[in-house]
C-alpha cells in the first residue's frame, strides 16, 4: 500500500461523501425547520435512482438519458413529496414527533411497495454517460473516474446553492424563522403553512436527487434505501440536528472513514464510521455544531 493507494481511496471515500451529504442536508433541513424525522427519506432517494433508471432508459441510456434525468428525477421526487405533504403532513405539524415518525415510516413502507409494483425486485443499471467515461489523471499513478470528478463539482454546488437559499432568499430567511417561532411568522401574515410545504419539498428534492446521482454508480435495487437512511440520520445526529454544515462535517466523518477502514482493515472497515460515531457522541452528545432543536 503506498500513497497513491490512500490518496485514491480518500477519493473514492470523497465522492461517496457527496451523495451522504446531499441526502442528509435535505433530511437536516426537514428536521431543522419542521421537526419532522423523515424516515421515509430514504425511499425517496431510492425512488430517484428508480426514475433516473427509466428516463435514462427512455432516451436511450447514454448522455441525453442522463441530463434529462438529472433534472426529471429530483423534480418527479418534489412532485411526489408535495402530493404526500399536502394530503397529509400539513395537518400533522402540531402532533408530536413519535406520531409523525410513525407516519413516516409508514410512508416508507407503502413506497417501498409501489417501488416493487412498478419496476419488479430485479437490479436495474444506469449507464455512466460517455462524457463521464474514462479517468483523469492527478499525478503519475493517481488516476480519478471523470464521474466521480464530476460528483466533487455537483458537491460543493449543492452545499452552495443550499446555503444561498437558506440565507439569502426570502423563503430560506422565512423558513429560518419558523423554525424559531413558527407562531410569530404566522402572526405577521405569513402562510406558515406553505412554508412547511416548500422547505418540505426542497429536502424531498435532494433525496431525489442523491438517488439519481448514485444510480450510474451501484445497482439499484430494492432496499438500498434502508442502509441510507440509517447512515443519513447518524450524520444529522452527529453534525447537529437541522445544521445544514453540520450535515457536511458529518458526511465528510462517515464518509472517509468508511473508504479509509475499507482500505486499512478490510474484514472490519464497515465498523469503523460506526465507531466514529460514537466517539464524537460521547465527547459532544448535541453533535459538532449548533443545533436548531
Amino acid at each position: 500500500m503506498d500513497i497513491y493507494t490512500i490518496l485514491s481511496q480518500v477519493l473514492v471515500g470523497l465522492s461517496r461523501t457527496v451523495i451522504l451529504f446531499i441526502v442528509s442536508s435535505g433530511l437536516s433541513l426537514i428536521l431543522g425547520v419542521l421537526r419532522i424525522p423523515n424516515v421515509a427519506h430514504g425511499s425517496l432517494y431510492m425512488l430517484g435512482a428508480y426514475t433516473a433508471y427509466t428516463i435514462s432508459k427512455f432516451f436511450g441510456g447514454q448522455d441525453l438519458g442522463f441530463w434529462v434525468a438529472l433534472i426529471g428525477a429530483p423534480l418527479f421526487v418534489a412532485l411526489v413529496s408535495f402530493i404526500a405533504e399536502r394530503c397529509v403532513f400539513q395537518f400533522l405539524y402540531e402532533r408530536e414527533h413519535l406520531m409523525l415518525l410513525l407516519l413516516t415510516f409508514g410512508f416508507s413502507l407503502i413506497f417501498g411497495d409501489l417501488v416493487k409494483m412498478v419496476w419488479g425486485g430485479e437490479y436495474k443499471t444506469v449507464p455512466v454517460p460517455k462524457v463521464f467515461q474514462g479517468y483523469i489523471l492527478l499525478f503519475r499513478h493517481l488516476h480519478l473516474p471523470l464521474y466521480n470528478a464530476f460528483l466533487l463539482i455537483i458537491g460543493p454546488l449543492v452545499a452552495f446553492l443550499l446555503w444561498l437559499f437558506v440565507n439569502k432568499t426570502k423563503m430560506g430567511k422565512i423558513s429560518r424563522a419558523a423554525a424559531v417561532d413558527r407562531e410569530m411568522v404566522g402572526a405577521v401574515g405569513i402562510n406558515v403553512s406553505w412554508v412547511f410545504g416548500m422547505t418540505f419539498v426542497a429536502g424531498c428534492f435532494l433525496a431525489g436527487l442523491g438517488g439519481m446521482l448514485v444510480a450510474p454508480t451501484i445497482s439499484v435495487t430494492l432496499g438500498m434505501d434502508h442502509s441510507l437512511i440509517m447512515e443519513s440520520f447518524l450524520i444529522v445526529i452527529i453534525g447537529g440536528l437541522g445544521n445544514i454544515w453540520g450535515a457536511l462535517i458529518g458526511a465528510l466523518i462517515f464518509g472517509l472513514t468508511q473508504s479509509i477502514g475499507i482500505l486499512i482493515w478490510p474484514k472490519f472497515g464497515i465498523i469503523l464510521p460506526y465507531a466514529a460515531v460514537v466517539m464524537v457522541l460521547t465527547f459532544k452528545p448535541k453533535g459538532l455544531l449548533k443545533s436548531t432543536w
